[in-house]
């Protein structure tokens, strides 16, 4: 795979130069890591199931995209500025300069030509690989160029008992304005012409599919099955397109295709409207509805359509995405849940109990003791939950304090789907205890929900606070003052990843539960900062965003460069999801300009280039795509010996070091040292998962050398799991004693 960012073969090879460019392109480089999704979607050695997933991330990866960022590329080209900024948006700011010296025009000529690339593998590989091999194995798609009799039957009637009365047909005037539309929603569209129309007057009329309609609908099982499936299933689309006639009496339909738009998502709320931020939230979210149309997927099936359509929505032809099979995969993701069809996936990896953690054991008794270290998903999300829960529950707590980005469940109505850790918070506040929550209403694409929650948790009697004007709290942390026979004991949970239950199975991320008095003293002073009026201050042990993270981290690359020497090089190992902060670059290339040794393990976005002569030859950059999402934030400096580890909130990118509110904090148990330093190190030798970044923007997968056993870090870390977990509920060793026979002398 070779990447298109900005270096040819040539480039690479030749000592660096200030004329050579050597940032990588931010949103190239986010393709690229979707290319990287996409090929393990290709893996002929993993099961259909699971390369359907692959693929189903994909396409909803892309939609975001180019909501967030395509939008903000096209809006800097509508002002006419010059190369656009690698930061998160422009909006509300003047576009800085392009590190990659990119303008507009020419990076969104380049997006549309990798994602076209991209989506023609995709579907190639789903229409001619992973679809057969599904219906090989029991579960078939079944088109309307192939529905039988019985399933023509079956399917009109679902149609008109079950879809039918939901669906709302628009017509769409010629002169008059264009009826409303939603982003990021599947629609139908007709061509139709009046059947006593002697002048063939043609008419278009959209039909929008309702969100609530299952996409993939079941066909009943043969008579003499006893399955009430049998692994065949239809498209709610193929039903609508198919027999959406009846929406229009009086009308012959000539043609149809089915559509989907990306409208603008890149909106950011007034922040002086301190007195109704609720509103104004409120206000972005509504805005989005009906914002300008970046991008439309449709199918190949009328070109008449397309162009009507296309006019109407005011896109040019760069901003059409042709697919030439089902739609929007991304809300199919459910197929790859079907039951009954376990031989076309992998087993599912085990979640393991915590083996610091007994429910005989008081919770605030453990974490007095020792830090914790908490593994996700390798380890139960568990302890989390009870730390809420246990907090909640216990007579001798009377505080609660808490910074949510990101949680579960989807209404705060519904107490089915409520987040365990706000009904906790609910729960405490409704006792009399002092709950503040900090919830962040601007986390993008959860706005609304987290409204609810809030909204919920005031009424409980929880102190909520939304967010800091001009910044996004980021920051994972949670804190509990409990009143003990010595005094008052604050116990604090700090995370790389979000109070989130349903994707703490999904996502690897890396947490801390610790009593420590200096941490706990840097919490309580956090929270303060973050609720009431307070002079910014120093920690001793916490470095937070925006106001001392990042200038701390350039002190940590400069100082292992200053260390460094021949006979004994720096070290830097650095996990993370993006890296985009030029700073953070500039001062890495300096590190290896000095003889540091650089590993940069980087999920997704990667400006730097690694491998420049004279520049970046002493950086190596590995990217992990896996099982599972990796997602923590960890940082490793060798500091001459007095090795120093950490762990954040934050990942390397402008937004995150100087418009949010995030946390770094440091490993100081030496055991947890040691742990940590086996999973650095166990991420450095994956040979299965891995891909290497070369300094022509391609990403070469590592295979093992000659000799050398196959290793993933995923399994090996599944394994570290499994093995404490055994030793947990190993039954306990006893001395056996010997008695002799009482017949015998």
């Amino acid at each position: 795979m070779t990447g298109d960012n900005n270096l040819s073969d040539k480039d690479a090879s030749i000592p660096h130069s200030s004329s050579t460019p050597h940032f990588f392109n931010r949103d190239l480089s986010w393709i690229d890591f979707n290319e990287r999704v996409l090929e393990e979607g290709l893996r002929g050695d993993m099961p259909p199931l699971e390369r359907f997933r692959f693929l189903s991330i994909l396409s909803a990866n892309f939609d975001e995209f180019f909501m967030v960022r395509v939008a903000a590329v096209k809006r800097a080209l509508r002002s006419g500025a010059g190369p656009v900024s690698s930061g998160e948006t422009w909006l509300g700011r003047s576009p800085l300069p392009d590190p990659s010296g990119l303008s507009p025009d020419e990076l969104l000529r380049k997006i549309a030509k990798k994602v076209r690339s991209i989506s023609e593998r995709q579907y190639r590989c789903l229409l001619f690989e992973i679809f057969p091999l599904l219906a090989k194995g029991g579960l078939e798609l079944i088109r309307p160029d192939t529905y039988s009799i019985s399933h023509m039957d079956y399917l009109e009637t679902f149609f008109l008992g079950q879809v039918y009365p939901v669906l709302t047909p628009l017509r769409i005037e010629e002169d008059g304005d264009l009826p409303f539309i939603g982003g990021n929603n599947l629609n139908a569209a007709f061509l139709l012409e009046k059947e006593d129309d002697e002048e063939d007057e043609e008419h278009i009329a959209v039909i929008q599919l309702p969100k609530r309609l299952d996409r993939i609908i079941w066909l009943p099982a043969e008579e003499d099955s006893a399955e009430i499936h049998g692994g065949k299933w239809a498209l709610l689309d193929d039903l609508v397109l198919t027999w959406g006639a009846y929406l229009f009496p009086g009308y012959r339909v000539k043609e149809t295709m089915l559509f989907k738009i990306n409208r603008d998502a890149d909106f950011s709320v007034d922040e002086k409207r301190d007195e109704d931020f609720i509103e104004a939230m409120e206000e972005v979210i509504e805005g989005r509805s009906h914002s300008p149309v970046i991008r439309m997927t449709y199918s190949a099936d009328s070109r008449r359509l397309k162009e009507e359509l296309a006019r109407r929505l005011e896109l040019e032809e760069q901003d059409l995405y042709e697919t030439e099979g089902p739609m929007d995969l991304g809300t199919l993701m459910d197929l790859a849940n079907a039951r009954g069809f376990d031989s076309l996936r992998l087993k599912p990896w085990k979640v393991y109990s915590n083996a610091a953690f007994s429910e005989d054991e008081s919770l605030w008794d453990r974490i007095s003791q020792r830090d914790v270290l908490i593994r996700l998903p390798y380890e139960s999300f568990d302890p989390v939950v009870r730390f809420f829960q246990d907090a909640a529950a216990d007579p001798q707590v009377i505080s609660i304090k808490t910074a949510l980005y990101r949680t579960s469940g989807t209404s705060a109505e519904s107490s089915a789907v409520i987040s365990p850790i706000i009904r906790a918070l609910e729960q405490a506040a409704l006792k009399g205890k002092h709950v503040t929550a900090m919830v962040e209403l601007k986390a993008r694409f959860d706005e609304e929900r987290n409204i609810s929650w809030a909204n919920r948790l005031e009424k409980a009697g929880v102190i909520v606070v939304y967010g800091l004007a001009r910044l996004k709290v980021h920051a994972k942390i949670s804190m509990v003052i409990r009143r003990e026979k010595e005094g008052v004991k604050r116990y604090v949970h700090l995370s790389t990843g979000n109070y989130n239950d349903k994707t703490a199975k999904l996502y690897e991320d890396l947490g801390i539960f610790t009593a420590r008095e200096d941490i706990a003293m840097d919490a309580s002073v956090f929270f303060n900062m973050l609720t009431g009026y307070s002079a910014i201050q120093s920690m001793r042990k916490l470095v937070i965003a925006p106001t001392s993270l990042k200038r701390r981290l350039l002190e940590l690359i400069d100082r292992e460069a200053k260390r460094s020497s021949q006979e004994y090089p720096g070290r830097i190992i650095v996990k993370v999801n993006a890296l985009a902060d030029t700073d953070v670059i500039e001062a890495l290339y300096g590190a290896s300009q000095a003889g540091v040794k650089i590993t940069l393990v980087v999920r997704g976005i990667c400006m730097l280039i690694p491998g420049l002569a004279g520049l970046s030859e002493n950086i190596r950059v590995l990217s992990i795509i896996g099982h599972y999402l990796e997602h923590s934030r960890i940082y490793y400096f060798a500091n001459g010996g007095a090795e120093e580890y950490y762990l954040a909130s934050a990942d390397w990118m402008p937004r995150n070091l100087e418009r949010r509110v995030e946390l770094m904090f440091p490993v100081l148990q030496e055991d947890m040292k040691t742990q940590i330093r086996d999973i650095l190190n166990a991420y450095t030798r994956d040979t299965i998962q891995a891909r290497l970044l070369e300094s022509d923007g391609s990403w070469k997968r590592r295979t093992p050398s000659k000799g050398e056993e196959p290793f993933s870090v995923q399994e090996h870390l599944l394994s570290l799991a499994a093995k404490a977990g055994e030793n947990l509920w190993a039954p306990r060793q006893e001395f056996v004693v010997r008695r002799g026979d009482p017949g015998k002398e």
